[in-house]
C-alpha cells in the first residue's frame, strides 16, 4: 500500500500498487466502492497486465482518509487525485474509471492533461442525474443530518451485500457529499469536458446497464463506445473477460491529431 498527503488537515490518499512498465494505469472506482476489488482481477488479465497499475480509493472511500472538512465535490475528488500522481511521478496514464470515478477522471484529463493520456470509462456519469436518486444509491434523497441519523443503515440494507461490501468502509459524511455533488454534476458538465479531450477515449457499458446518452454524440466526437454482454452496471465484475478485451483496445489507441 502506497499514501500521498493530499488534502486538508494532512489527509492522506492511498492506493494499492502493483509493479510494470509504463504507461502506468491508474483504476478508479465508483461511489461507495474501492479500486482493488472491483478493478485487481480484471488488471492481471492476460490482456491488461505487465503495467505499473495503481488502485487508488479517493478521499472518503476505503483505505484513504477523511477529513470532515472537505467538500468532496468531482473538482476536489480530481484536485487531490492529481496531488496523488504527482505525489508517485506518473505522467500520461491510461486511466480506467468506472461511475463516479469516471467523472472525476474526466474532470483530472480536463485540468491535468499531462496526467492522463488515455481514458476508458465504465458507466461513468456524463450529466447532472434526475432527483432524487444516484446509480440506485438514493443517497441524496437523504439532507447530511439524515444520513448520518440513519439513512446510512437503510443504505447498506436497500443496495444489496456487494455493494454494501465496500460502502460500509466510507465515510458517511463523505459518502453523501460525494453523492449529492455527482448528482449536481460540472460546469461545464462531464459530457462537455470529455467530447473535447483530444486522446483516445473509450466508453464502456454493460448490456443490462443504463445506456449513455447521445452515443452517437460520442461517437461523432471520436469517443469510442462500447457495449459488453451479459453485464449490467459493474461491468468489470459481470462480465471480466469480455470487459478485458475492450478495455486492453481502448488502451491502445492513438491520440487525435490536435
Amino acid at each position: 500500500m502506497r499514501e500521498a498527503t493530499v488534502g486538508p488537515g494532512g489527509a492522506r490518499m492511498r492506493w494499492v500498487e502493483l509493479s510494470g512498465g509504463e504507461p502506468v494505469r491508474v483504476y478508479l472506482h465508483g461511489l461507495g466502492a474501492m479500486s482493488a476489488p472491483y478493478f485487481l482481477p480484471v488488471a492481471t488479465h492476460p490482456a491488461l497486465a505487465g503495467h505499473r497499475s495503481l488502485f487508488v480509493d479517493l478521499l472518503g472511500h476505503g483505505l484513504s482518509d477523511r477529513p470532515p472538512d472537505f467538500g468532496y465535490t468531482l473538482e476536489e475528488h480530481a484536485a487531490t487525485l492529481a496531488t496523488a500522481l504527482d505525489s508517485a511521478g506518473v505522467r500520461a496514464a491510461d486511466v480506467v474509471a468506472h461511475s463516479m470515478g469516471g467523472a472525476v477522471a474526466i474532470v483530472l484529463a480536463h485540468r491535468r492533461p499531462d496526467l492522463v493520456g488515455r481514458l476508458v470509462l465504465v458507466e461513468a456519469n456524463l450529466e447532472p442525474s434526475p432527483a432524487p436518486k444516484v446509480g440506485g444509491s438514493g443517497i441524496n434523497a437523504y439532507t447530511e443530518a439524515e444520513f448520518l441519523a440513519g439513512g446510512f443503515a437503510e443504505t447498506l440494507d436497500r443496495v444489496g451485500p456487494l455493494w454494501a461490501a465496500t460502502m460500509r468502509l466510507a465515510d458517511p459524511v463523505g459518502l453523501h457529499r460525494s453523492a449529492v455533488h455527482l448528482v449536481a454534476a460540472t460546469r461545464p458538465t462531464m459530457r462537455h469536458m470529455l467530447v473535447r479531450l483530444p486522446i483516445p477515449r473509450t466508453y464502456v457499458q454493460g448490456e443490462q446497464g443504463s445506456p449513455v446518452r447521445d452515443p452517437d454524440g460520442l461517437t461523432a466526437a471520436g469517443v469510442r463506445v462500447v457495449t459488453v454482454r451479459a453485464a449490467g452496471h459493474n461491468v468489470m465484475l459481470d462480465n471480466p473477460e469480455e470487459f478485458a478485451r475492450v478495455t486492453a483496445t481502448g488502451l491502445t489507441g492513438r491520440a487525435r491529431p490536435g
